[in-house]
């Protein structure tokens, strides 16, 4: 079963990072960021759909190690430096000031900023990523300062990884399970006032609520209806096989709602019995459009590879950057 491995106070550094070779805070993008990438933009044609930080932990690690004559680790980190994925605004702060930053930057560039909105009250039931806004009011404030941000860009936003999934497989106690349902239901309607965003559900992953006809009811009180779709697979490892004939499965069963998958680590699939850092993994296919499946709308990177899952397999905090699993993740990748 997934358990959200993001500890987002790594993303309230809104200043530069310091690297090491050993590790760093998780990316954070300043007002400072967006005119260096902006600049950037007109050298360089749009590669893909969704923006790239150009600030992020592995890019300054690849930055680095080119410093220090690591030429070729420098390389294969570029797999995930060069490619987009997405921002989680840390909920202990202000979201706004990163949002507008990386929604400027991705206007320059043509592409679309992919975020994800993590900061339910009761958040990931006391494990790995607890915390979570303190109560409805604190979340739907934060929320609001969420979408504001976003203004009229493009941009995409998977909602509050494991919440509906913690519903339903009892994680999160039951007097809280009304109450979430409705605030994930405002938010969805909140951020879909922004003309240009797009707003996916998260809807856990295959190994994890293994009948997706469990998720029907509680998505649909979650506001699912009103969103572009749900999102599977985050910060988890099953194939896109595996995680595409799911997803199907449960579209049929929301009348047809698209939906997203995290391909960021699935490159060598599970690892079984281990979800928190399991070794031997590979980034998985680079986000994409392109899915070959008119209701799959992309693959995206939402875990953003190289940060830790938590301190086991020898990691640090979660959402700490984690130089060395990045560049296992980049080695053993086959795209």
């Amino acid at each position: 079963m997934s358990r959200l491995t993001h500890t987002l106070t790594a993303l309230t550094a809104l200043t530069a990072l310091a690297l090491t070779a050993g590790c760093s805070s998780a990316p954070g993008i300043g007002e400072a960021s967006v005119a260096g990438a902006a600049s950037r933009a007109a050298d360089r044609a749009p590669a893909s759909p969704f923006w790239v930080d150009p600030d992020s932990p592995a890019a300054r690690q690849k930055a680095l190690w080119q410093r220090q004559g690591r030429t070729q680790d420098a390389k294969l980190l570029a797999r995930i430096a060069d490619r987009p994925a997405a921002l989680w605004p840390a909920g202990e702060t202000d979201p706004a000031p990163q949002v507008k930053a990386a929604v400027a930057a991705a206007r320059g560039t043509g592409q679309t900023a992919v975020f994800v909105a993590y900061n339910i009250p009761h958040r990931d039931c006391g494990q790995h990523s607890a915390g979570g806004a303190a109560d409805a009011a604190a979340y739907r404030s934060w929320i609001g300062r969420f979408a504001e941000a976003l203004g009229d860009a493009e941009a995409l936003v998977v909602l509050e990884p494991d919440a509906v999934a913690h519903v339903v497989d009892g994680c999160t106690p039951a007097e809280f399970h009304a109450e979430r349902e409705q605030l994930l239901g405002e938010a969805v309607a909140r951020l879909k006032r922004q003309p240009g965003t797009k707003v996916y559900l998260d809807a856990g992953n295959p190994s994890w609520i293994r009948e997706p006809e469990k998720l029907v009811e509680p998505l649909r009180r979650a506001g699912i209806e009103a969103a572009d779709g749900f999102a599977l697979n985050v910060s988890n490892f099953q194939t896109n096989e595996v995680t595409k004939e799911y997803g199907l499965r449960l579209s049929r069963q929301l009348g047809g709602k698209h939906f997203v998958v995290d391909t960021s680590r699935n490159g060598n699939g599970p690892l079984a019995g281990v979800w928190c850092n399991p070794p031997g993994r590979a980034l998985g296919t680079p986000p994409t459009t392109d899915t070959g499946e008119p209701s799959l709308d992309a693959y995206l990177w939402i875990k953003r590879p190289g940060e830790s899952d938590g301190t086991c397999e020898g990691g640090p905090d979660a959402g700490q950057w984690w130089p060395q699993y990045a560049l296992e993740l980049a080695r053993n990748s086959r795209a």
